[in-house]
């Protein structure tokens, strides 16, 4: 009987430490965005919104060993404008809301980043990624662009079926009227007959 209560305690054991494990893997994978303030600056009136175009410093690196994917500091800051996608959805959510010299780090999961693809070889796939950022400037978006940004494109919805509407009546009148030399000689024949 004491040889069956080891064993069911080793087996016991055994599945706490795989139970264990298994959790600590689980908390390693980044499921939202993170954001982290490092430096804000004393006074920050004005923040990044949709249409404002901000230069960024910035240094990724993948989460799971600190290995640097990309980095802006050896170069021209990055010219991002919020809201039409020239960056990695993660990275533009994370600066919305921020201030100009403002330093930030942004853990982003994988399906913000580079999802299932990943980006070889560099980046693999389902990779959660870590961005320092420091926010170099903010351009806020003219009254004009902001209306050229949101009412341009429900306008263009608004147009596209009209048109298609249009080109399909000039097709329909066109196909259904009669040519006139056609007609004509229908109706000689018929006053012959």
């Amino acid at each position: 009987m004491k040889a069956k209560t080891r064993v069911i305690l080793v087996l016991l054991a055994a599945f706490v430490y795989v139970a264990a494990q298994e959790g600590k893997a689980e908390q390693n994978v980044v499921e939202e965005l993170l954001v982290e303030t490092l430096v804000k600056p004393e006074t920050c009136s004005i923040t990044s919104e949709m249409g404002d175009t901000l230069q960024i410093h910035y240094t990724g690196k993948l989460l799971a060993d600190g290995k640097v994917i990309d980095s802006s500091l050896s170069r021209d800051p990055l010219v991002v404008e919020l809201g039409k996608r020239t960056v990695i959805p993660g990275l533009e959510q994370s600066l919305v809301g921020v201030c100009e010299g403002q330093k930030f780090k942004t853990t982003i999961p994988p399906h913000l980043a580079y999802g299932k693809r990943g980006y070889p070889p560099t980046i693999p796939a389902d990779a959660a990624l870590e961005f320092e950022v420091e926010v170099m400037s903010l351009i806020q978006a003219t009254p004009w662009q902001k209306m050229v940004n949101d009412v341009f494109p429900l306008v263009c919805l608004g147009l596209v079926p009209t048109l298609l509407g249009m080109v399909g009546l000039y097709l329909y009148n066109k196909a259904n009227t009669q040519r006139p030399g056609k007609k004509k000689a229908k109706d000689k024949k018929s006053k012959k007959k």
